[in-house]
């Protein structure tokens, strides 16, 4: 036998090999299935966004825009939201009071000359 008509039978021993290990791990089979579907539609997406690319330059760089603008914005919040949040800790609540112990204010009357008086 040539090397050419042995070639397509020991590939099919090896595609017969290789499918009798998966038969055996049913698990990792289901998980090899699953990032095969996921890089065949992750290829398929990007060869679709690279046509859209193509012919909608504008758009597309809008599009670029506005999805940094808004991480941006997503951004600046999460960092305010960062700084009001409570320290952790033990805090006690100190209510302010005056030297004398009250704590009201005292209103003070203004005369006509414009200085305050008690």
């Amino acid at each position: 036998m040539s090397k050419l008509t042995s070639l397509p039978e020991r590939a099919m021993e090896l595609v017969a090999t290789v499918g009798d290990s998966l038969k055996q791990v049913p698990g990792s089979a289901g998980k090899l299935l699953e990032a095969g579907v996921v890089l065949g539609a992750v290829k398929t997406g990007a060869r679709v966004a690279g046509g859209f690319v193509r012919r909608n330059p504008a758009i597309a760089v809008a599009a670029v825009a506005g999805a940094g603008l808004l991480w941006l914005a997503a951004r600046h919040r999460a960092k305010q939201n960062r700084a009001d949040a409570p320290i952790e800790g033990s805090a006690k609540r100190i209510d302010a009071r005056r030297a004398d112990g009250s704590t009201r204010r005292r209103r003070t009357r203004t005369t006509e000359e414009g200085t305050a008086s008690e």
